[in-house]
């Protein structure tokens, strides 16, 4: 069965140090990796954050990354194309020796989020014993197996969650004005208003915090 784990990793020890450490109120998520047949491995990421400008500047002075191309701006956050060069080995290594996938990646001043997910539980521990290896300093903030489709997995939602807000926006409740009241909404799926109200309240904390950030707060 397939593992999804979350990682903090040290900035120091993987890509765009430089530039974060200068520009330190700036964050930079990565919106896709892509793997060349040259085996270079090219990401996109989103920059976002009030210094573009000196994170800009020590972007291009950055030994990490090179072919750095701008490709989109959007409310402030910029687009980028790039490829990895040194310092980013645990990311080249999953991404293509072990098969991992990267399902999201976060980086700040000072640490890399990563939300990984391997084939199976020893592919998880050969990735960590390679870190052990570098001497790269690390920490396994969360660990689960997949036990249901990737839709619902990769936004931890049960599938109750995940029935109840596609049912939702399919009745139109996120319209405006509303389509179906809650209540009406509760009847149509057979629960009460109170039990669908949880469901929302749920199902919205878990795909926020999956979605908006990696490290999850410690569960009641």
């Amino acid at each position: 069965m397939s593992i999804i784990a979350d990682f903090s990793i040290k900035s120091d020890d993987l890509a765009l140090n430089h530039a974060l450490t200068t520009a330190s109120q700036m964050v930079v998520e990565i919106e896709q990796v892509v793997a060349t047949m040259e085996d270079r491995i090219m990401p996109y990421f989103w920059v976002s954050g009030d210094d573009q400008e000196a994170f800009a500047d020590a972007f291009r002075e950055d030994e990490s990354v090179k072919n750095i191309t701008g490709i989109d701006e959007v409310d402030g956050a910029k687009l980028y194309r790039g490829e990895w060069t040194e310092n980013v080995e645990t990311i080249v290594y999953a991404y293509v020796d072990l098969g991992a996938t990267i399902l999201q990646a976060i980086g700040k001043a000072e640490d890399w989020e990563h939300r990984m997910r391997f084939d199976d539980q020893g592919s998880l521990e050969e990735f960590r014993a390679y870190c052990d290896e570098k001497e790269i300093s690390y920490e396994l903030n969360r660990i689960k197996e997949q036990e249901q489709p990737m839709a619902s997995a990769q936004y931890d939602l049960t599938p109750t969650q995940r029935e109840t807000l596609v049912t939702a926006l399919e009745e139109g409740y996120y319209e405006v004005p509303r389509e179906v009241t809650m209540r009406e909404l509760a009847d149509r799926m057979d629960v009460s208003q109170q039990t669908l109200s949880n469901r929302f309240r749920a199902a919205y904390n878990n795909l926020v915090t999956s979605t908006l950030t990696i490290s999850h707060p410690d569960e009641a």
